[in-house]
This record gives structure tokens, sequence and C-alpha cells, in this order.
């Protein structure tokens, strides 16, 4: 979404909420997502939804899950309704829009930063995020879904297919060719290991990186639902280990994370390794093919195969 037009895209939506202080832009990728505070006193995040990215079925489905979730107790943001108490705004120009109340206070660490504190210190926060984790798929499992809730799949073919949901990430434009055939075919070997599994799949967060995980091992909060869906649950265990693939203690990690979570111990080398293959493709359509994080990116889904396959 082009930043030219938004923020007065932004300001015009915001009156669907009855209004607020100006919105200040502080993400723009698959949604621009502004900081304001309502007429009404409560700070919040506006999404301007990119076209295309979810169907209206899917950004309503994901603010009801939300809110049955935040209405559990678990913590994550609420979806705040419009004047006329619908969860999605629908402007009469620019995209979809929906508003969400603001945890304030910051992520555990970001791409490339790692989590603060010590080796114990980090692996008693990974313990904690893997409790979290097992009670947002307890509560998810829980909830009466609505006819018609729309997410999407992180399954076998969503992961593993001939079209997988964020993209053919054998063919990015960093890989040579025996790069590609290699991870063509791991994606073969980690397609029958999936098929020939018993699972337990159900709704995941699917993007649980360490700058959507905020506060701290005494008390943490969950953003950014916005690819949230149906899939195995340990993808979500393999998401939150991915940026630490190349850390020392990348098993002391893994080992808290399990025992937080209560199992996944032996399968996180194949939902890390996925993880890392689903974000090579997600930057395809994103970067221009000379753009060194492809490199990066594909570099290690190829270490990752590397230690999964031997």
């Amino acid at each position: 979404m082009a930043e030219a037009g938004i923020q007065a895209l932004a300001s015009d939506a915001l009156r669907l909420w009855g209004g607020g202080t100006a919105p200040r832009l502080i993400a723009n990728r698959e949604n621009a997502v502004f900081h304001t505070v309502l007429s009404d006193g409560t700070p919040a995040a506006l999404r301007l939804h990119r076209a295309g990215y979810q169907t209206d079925a899917a950004i309503e489905s994901e603010l009801v899950w939300t809110d049955a979730l935040a209405a559990a107790g678990f913590p994550c943001p609420r979806p705040i309704r419009t004047a006329d108490g619908a969860l999605l705004g629908c402007p009469a120009v620019g995209p979809r829009v929906s508003v969400i109340a603001w945890i304030d206070t910051l992520p555990v660490g970001g791409a490339g930063i790692p989590a603060a504190g010590t080796i114990a210190q980090q692996c008693e926060l990974y313990h904690t995020i893997g409790a979290m984790i097992a009670r947002l798929h307890r509560l998810s499992d829980g909830l009466t879904l609505p006819a018609g809730f729309q997410r999407p799949q992180w399954d076998l073919d969503g992961l593993t297919g001939d079209l997988p949901h964020w993209g053919r990430f054998w063919v990015n434009p960093a890989l040579d060719g025996k790069e590609s055939d290699r991870l063509v075919h791991v994606r073969d070997i980690a397609r029958a290991h999936l098929r020939d599994g018993a699972w337990d799949t159900g709704l995941i967060h699917a993007d649980l990186l360490q700058e959507n995980i905020l506060g701290s091992a005494e008390h943490l909060s969950l953003i950014d639902f916005d690819d949230g869906g149906f899939g195995y649950r340990l993808y979500d265990l393999g998401t939150a280990m991915v940026q630490h693939a190349e850390a020392p203690h990348f098993g002391d990690l893994s080992a808290a994370l399990c025992d937080g979570y209560g199992g996944g111990h032996a399968d996180l080398p194949l939902f890390t390794l996925l993880r890392a293959c689903a974000s090579t493709g997600w930057l395809i359509p994103r970067l221009a093919p000379d753009d060194p994080r492809h490199r990066s990116y594909a570099d290690r889904a190829l270490r990752l195969a590397h230690r999964y396959c031997g």
C-alpha cells in the first residue's frame, strides 16, 4: 500500500469510530497500521487493510476470533466496533478498516535482535511463550465459530503443495538450479512426513515472530493475527524458533519452548524448516529480485533443510 494519501484515508476512516487524534503511521506492510486515541480517550491501532490480501469475511473472522479470545482473558488486542456497531469499517473511499485496542509495551525482540537477558532468562521467556501458545490453542478449540468463518489454511498443501499459501519458495530468485532442486526435494520429504503423521490441527496464529510477542516473561501479549488460520499446531512453535535458527543456544530455547507448550520436541526441526521455507516464498513478490534479503532467507532455509535431512 503506497504511503501517499494513506494518512488522509486513515483520518477519514476514523470518523466511523467517532473520530480521534490524528492517526500516526507506525507500519506499512500487509496493512497500514496507525496509532490513534479515540474520542473517548481509548488508545487504539487503526488498520487499513491492503486490498486483495484478505477477503472481508476473512478480516471479520479474525476480529470475531480475537474478540472471543480477549473476552476469555487471553492477552491480545480486542477489536473496537464502529459507532454503528460493526467490527469492520467500510468507508465510501479507500480500503477496509479495523480498529483494535492498543497494547502499550515493547516486543520481546525483532528480526536480528534477540530477546534481552542471559540464556537462562531467555529460556524462561520461551518457556512462558510456549505456555501462552498452548493456552491460545486450547481457548481457540473451545470457541463456537460462526457460519461463514473464513481464515487461511496452513495445512499440507498450504505449506508443501504446488502452490503454497505464501508462494513457491523453491523459485526464489536467489537460488541457483541445484539449490532450487534441493528445496523441492526437501519439500517432498517434509510433505511425506506431514502426510504420514498424526498431528494436532486447529486455529493457529501462524506469525509468532518476536516482534509480535510483547512484554516480558512476567506478562506477555500477542498481536498481529492477520495471518492466523487453520493449520498444524506445531507450526506456531516452528515460527517462534525460526529467528533463532543460528543461535548457539537454539537447542536450549527450543527445549524451553516445547516444555512450556507441553510437547513438540522431536518435530520442532520440521516445523522450523517449514516456516523458513514459507518466508523464502513470502519475499518473492515483495522485494526486487536482486534484494540481498532473498539470499539471506534462502540460505537459512537451505541450512535448516540440511539440518533436517542430513
